[in-house]
């Protein structure tokens, strides 16, 4: 009894997998018939990201010539369109498929930019939580903390951080401001000069913050706000101009 129970058990399965192995050539013969009728732009704005819109996707979708609309489906190059648009740095990833109804699906998902690179003689750029750097957009600015200095040069020059051990450092750095409440409200800015020293100027307070090179970032904060919580109180806040975290168990204050 138990063998012909695994004998209709397997009957069942190769009945189902023939099942399946039909609606897809059935699908893929159904596809082949297909024009394109329309190109449907899904853009994932989830992270309220907003450096292009629809029509800025179109348009690379387009960018070939190649009239898309009136041409079947089984004729349009996906993997060509989506390399296109992958060349765009605002564009994290892109997946083309057509649908059964002959539309050309494009969904989109954009980079979050966490720090913006300002310069007075070039354009700035933002550094994607991915590492690549990306120009900025005239649709919308992120609210994200600024990176000046002689430094900035070298980062544009890098165009992915996650590559370079520096870039690397520095991501971590503002992974971390950016993951904390209360760093996040405080840093308004990394000024980085040539040799690579960090110098914070805050929002709130009035001290620059001399950090060092991005490295022990977690024990530099902590003593930041030992400053802030045991040493600004008692002394002023206003007595101090400058803050030094950059050695090793010290909080130099001038």
């Amino acid at each position: 009894m138990k063998w012909k129970l695994n004998i209709r058990k397997e009957i069942k399965v190769a009945v189902a997998l023939l099942a399946i192995s039909f609606l897809i050539a059935f699908s893929e013969r159904k596809m082949d018939g297909l024009v394109c009728k329309d190109i449907v732009i899904e853009l994932d704005n989830s992270r309220e990201n907003h450096f292009m819109d629809e029509a800025d996707v179109l348009r690379l979708v387009e960018g070939s010539g190649q009239s898309i609309k009136g041409t079947s489906l089984s004729h349009v190059d996906l993997r060509a369109i989506e390399k296109r648009l992958k060349q765009d740095k605002h564009i994290l990833d892109a997946d083309l498929y057509g649908d059964l109804k002959g539309n050309l699906v494009v969904n989109v998902e954009l980079r979050r930019p966490i720090a913006r690179i300002v310069r007075s003689d070039a354009p700035d750029a933002y550094i994607a939580e991915d590492g690549v750097v990306m120009s900025v957009s005239d649709k919308y600015t992120s609210r994200v903390v600024l990176i000046s200095g002689g430094y900035a040069k070298q980062l544009i020059e890098m165009g992915d951080l996650s590559k370079h051990e520096e870039g690397r450092k520095l991501m971590e750095m503002i992974e971390f401001i950016n993951d904390e409440k209360f760093w996040k409200a405080q840093v308004a800015q990394l000024d980085i000069n040539g040799q690579g020293k960090i110098t914070i100027f805050p929002q709130v307070t009035g001290q620059l913050v001399e950090f060092g090179k991005p490295e022990n970032i977690e024990d530099k904060f902590r003593k930041l706000m030992i400053f802030y919580k045991e040493i600004l109180p008692t002394r002023g806040w206003t007595r101090y101009e400058r803050v030094s975290l950059e050695y090793e168990g010290q909080i130099i204050a001038e």
